[in-house]
């Protein structure tokens, strides 16, 4: 067991261990088919299955509702849901590293269990307050002249942007370390367990906001804060039930490495508030230590802090913890490679509300657009299974680089959609307006490029930036201003190269998304897997604040093509960056050899 300890530490998987999976694998050839199943059912990674779909499910059930919840509450307007996803991602961007680094400090199990009830709860009480104000309505805006009702508002965001950062923080425990440990340090079983992870996340993306959908469409919005409810507080029974279990069966769980020697700071600044909480004297010596280079610094640096007011020494304290989790994610060897899988959340090339909304533009309908949704999720699946295959014959580093070609040999078809045949793209709609009489020149030349694009009519609906754009879009939901649903385009060359672009392309993105994460769970120390795990999701937070930021600076169907073309920009930056670090790791490896 200290061997296994060791190396996990020391960063990285060197060394494949004989874990409790591979000997009920073995135990599994001597027995029948029942007892096999048995012995399967009963093992930690069905379990971590199970508890991940049921979390997984709740998660993209919580994400879809509450984004139409806040649209009805403000009347139909997005300014709510405009500040939600501001402070979500905000919240994540600025706490990522603090997050992971709890993660790290704690006991797993304490981590996990946490997380799961704070976030199954948050959701639960903010659920319970959403179906007590689209209740009592009325009677909750005649109450301090309506400020109770911005109360309920704020209520509302801060304990859905409480769950989701739970949600990080159980995503970074289980899936970037429990399962670490749970294959045992060997690699195959861990690209097993993140492909089949990867797997029910693409199919309950696809379900989950269907089934809440339907609940809330066939009943009301109160019956569907209800059925969120009640599914959260069965999952959480079931997961955390699951989730103690696997902690009991799997011994090594239970072990982390012991407490580092920059987490001294942590250590001597508790005991400090513990003194000032109990009036104690703060200029009391710790114990003598050894002196030495190390323990001057700290100790210069600790006399600087118990200097300063406790709420000073604390807010101190947690700058530095972001500080040093970016420095652990800088350092570390995979640095390049997990900046790229973080520039390929630039982009609009993929099904969220920005290209949904812009294929309604071009005639596509509803029904259609569900159907390649499900077809994309297939793609999706064939590349987790692309990862695993190629994985074994190639090696992990060879896989990034095969997948970082497909992915973007698949969206070349997708810059050619910007030029082809149907394309809305009018660069002179970007030129300023200098004059009145050259504004009316120009509004004429553009009528005369346009090949079909659709008036714009003032309507109920009141877009966040009036005037720019008649559609309006959410995390998962697409709203639309006087969109004609039966005006067909000249040609649907560019909306099929878009869509079979973006299709295609998902096979290539999801095994290099894969790849991405088995390298960052194997090349980081145990010690530092939780923090430089929160600074990589802050990072993605941060690069996908970026294309929406993209999208207000551009938002009409006309300058969609500048987008597409921005968006293969970045992905190939990205690309680009773990083309380099593959280049790296092999020269290493040649050299070592």
């Amino acid at each position: 067991m200290s061997q296994r300890a060791g190396a996990s530490q020391c960063g990285g998987v060197v060394v494949e261990f004989e874990s409790g999976d591979i000997r009920d694998d073995r135990a599994k050839r001597d027995v029948n088919i029942p007892g096999s199943a048995l012995i399967y059912l009963k093992g930690p990674k069905f379990l971590i299955y199970v508890s991940g779909a049921l979390s997984m499910w709740g998660d993209r059930m919580w994400h879809f509702a509450i984004s139409v919840f806040l649209i009805e509450l403000y009347g139909r307007n997005l300014l709510l849901t405009a500040v939600f996803g501001l402070v979500v991602a905000g919240s994540v961007l600025l706490l990522g590293a603090l997050i992971g680094d709890w993660v790290d400090r704690n006991p797993r199990n304490k981590v996990a269990h946490a997380s799961l009830f704070i976030q199954n709860i948050s959701v639960t009480v903010c659920s319970i307050v959403l179906m007590l104000v689209f209740s009592y309505k009325q009677r909750i805006e005649e109450i301090w002249d309506g400020w109770l009702t911005v109360v309920c508002y704020t209520v509302v965001i801060i304990l859905a942007d409480v769950a989701n950062l739970a949600s990080t923080a159980l995503t970074i425990a289980i899936q970037r370390d429990w399962i670490v440990v749970i294959t045992g340090y060997n690699r195959g079983h861990l690209a097993g367990m993140n492909a089949t992870m990867r797997r029910i996340d693409q199919v309950t993306n696809i379900l989950a906001p269907l089934a809440v959908g339907q609940v809330m469409t066939l009943a009301s919005n109160v019956v569907g804060c209800g059925f969120i409810l009640g599914w959260n507080l069965v999952s959480l029974i079931v997961e955390f039930f699951f989730l103690s279990r696997v902690y009991r069966i799997v011994p090594a769980l239970s072990i982390k490495p012991p407490v580092l020697e920059e987490e001294e700071d942590q250590v001597f600044l508790q005991r400090t508030e513990r003194r000032m909480s109990q009036g104690e004297s703060t200029v009391a010596p710790p114990q003598p230590q050894p002196l030495t280079e190390g323990n001057c610094n700290s100790s210069l640096h600790l006399k600087e802090i118990t200097n300063l007011p406790l709420c000073f020494q604390r807010f101190r304290w947690l700058v530095s913890t972001c500080k040093d989790g970016w420095r652990a994610y800088y350092r570390q060897p995979v640095f390049l490679a997990g900046m790229g899988l973080a520039f390929l959340y630039t982009t609009v090339l993929g099904f969220d509300c920005i290209t949904t909304g812009y294929a309604y533009t071009q005639g596509i309908s509803g029904s259609l657009l569900s159907l390649l949704m499900g077809v994309s999720a297939i793609t999706g699946l064939m590349g987790t299974v692309m990862f695993t295959r190629l994985r074994k014959s190639y090696g992990l580093v060879n896989t990034g680089i095969i997948s970082s070609c497909l992915h973007l040999g698949c969206l070349l078809l997708c810059v050619c959609s910007v030029f082809a045949p149907g394309s809305p793209m009018d660069l002179s709609l970007l030129m300023p307006y200098i004059t009145s009489n050259s504004s009316t020149d120009l509004g004429g030349m553009a009528s005369q490029r346009q090949k079909h694009t659709y008036p714009l009519r003032g309507g109920s609906n009141q877009p966040l930036l009036p005037d720019r754009s008649s559609i309006h879009w959410t995390n998962n939901t697409v709203l639309f201003d006087n969109v004609p649903s039966d005006a067909a385009p000249e040609s649907y060359i560019s909306i099929i190269l878009l869509f079979l672009g973006v299709i295609t392309a998902r096979i290539g993105l999801w095994s290099f998304d894969l790849t991405v994460t088995q390298l960052l769970q194997e090349n980081i120390c145990e010690s530092e897997r939780g923090v430089v795990n929160g600074v990589q999701s802050s990072m993605n937070y941060l690069m996908d604040l970026l294309h929406f930021i993209m999208v207000i600076s551009a938002p009409q169907p006309q300058h969609f093509g500048i987008l597409v073309i921005i968006s293969v920009l970045f992905i190939t930056t990205g690309h680009t960056m773990y083309f380099l670090y593959a280049h790296k790791a092999k020269r290493k490896r040649r050299l070592d050899t």
